[in-house]
């Protein structure tokens, strides 16, 4: 029997900052247990102003500093996404919204949602706060936060037996 493979997306509104971030962490984290080869990992931005550019600098050095590797390029997230990825996950509720009226009514509601609810340790409807127009201390936050919800998601991912 083939091994199914997850795919992720993270959504944030310029896919500059925080959801590269997340995707950065993610792949570092199933690369460090084993399972790179089981996951397709992703981000997009619901505002396509950044398309093609790498993630900020600062966010870039915040993660490096961690040995975290933030290689993507930005790109708008396309309704095609909802149907080949098995997480859309939303850094905040605008962003969750505008994915919401992308969607157009149709019902992916076991794909889309807050990144933060996989974070044990978030309350209902946590954000991961856009750290753009703040200092260094708001993108280590950002990874802070990244890391809590990612390992969240991965065990959300082994309990609904994706990884079996």
């Amino acid at each position: 029997m083939a091994q199914k493979t997850v795919r992720v997306c993270f959504v944030c509104l310029g896919n500059i900052c925080r959801s590269p971030t997340a995707e950065g962490v993610m792949r570092r984290l199933v690369e460090d247990q084993g399972l790179s080869e089981r996951f397709e990992i992703d981000s997009a931005g619901t505002a396509a102003h950044h398309a093609g550019e790498r993630a900020d600098p600062r966010a870039r050095q915040a993660a490096q500093r961690r040995g975290i590797a933030l290689d993507s390029r930005a790109r708008p997230f396309a309704v095609e996404d909802f149907f080949t990825q098995h997480y859309v996950l939303a850094m905040d509720r605008e962003n969750l919204e505008n994915l919401e009226a992308l969607a157009k009514g149709a019902d992916f509601r076991g794909r889309l949602s807050l990144f933060r609810d996989f974070d044990p340790e978030a309350k209902a409807e946590s954000e991961v706060p856009d750290p753009y127009y703040g200092g260094d201390a708001g993108f280590e936050e950002v990874l802070d936060l990244c890391e809590a919800a990612c390992r969240g998601l991965i065990e959300q991912i082994r309990r609904d037996g994706m990884l079996e």
